[in-house]
């Protein structure tokens, strides 16, 4: 079992910058991909962005490319999403979550993740 906590979820100016955390406890993550989504009100969660822990391999949404940056750092066992240059429509919940198999093709797809955290808001004011 894998338990994951998120943090650093807050408001914040549009054109601003926050780091969100996720730390993992239970096991090391080495050997799983990590994703973070996000799920605005009214809408469906959906992929923000993804790294394979051993190879540091990365995948974002085209509407956070060359914005946000997904990073991992093996001594804390943590995965860490920079977001900057934020906007308004970047407002949602943002939740991290683990997958047992890092070299799948459908890693936007939620289902794909077997682990999941609870989130953390993330408002951007206009």
């Amino acid at each position: 079992q894998v338990q994951l906590v998120e943090s650093g979820g807050g408001l914040v100016q549009a054109g601003g910058s926050l780091r969100l955390s996720c730390a993992a406890s239970g096991r090391t993550l080495t050997g799983y991909a990590m994703g973070w989504f996000r799920q605005a009100p009214g809408k469906e969660r959906e992929f923000v962005a993804r790294i394979r822990w051993s190879s540091s391999i990365t995948y974002y949404a085209d509407s956070v490319k060359g914005r946000f940056t997904i990073s991992r750092d093996n001594a804390k066992n943590t995965v860490y999403l920079q977001m900057n240059r934020l906007k308004p429509e970047d407002t949602a919940v943002y939740y991290c979550a683990a997958d047992t198999n890092p070299y799948t093709s459908t890693y936007n797809y939620e289902s794909r993740y077997d682990y999941w955290g609870q989130g953390t808001q993330v408002t951007v004011s206009s």
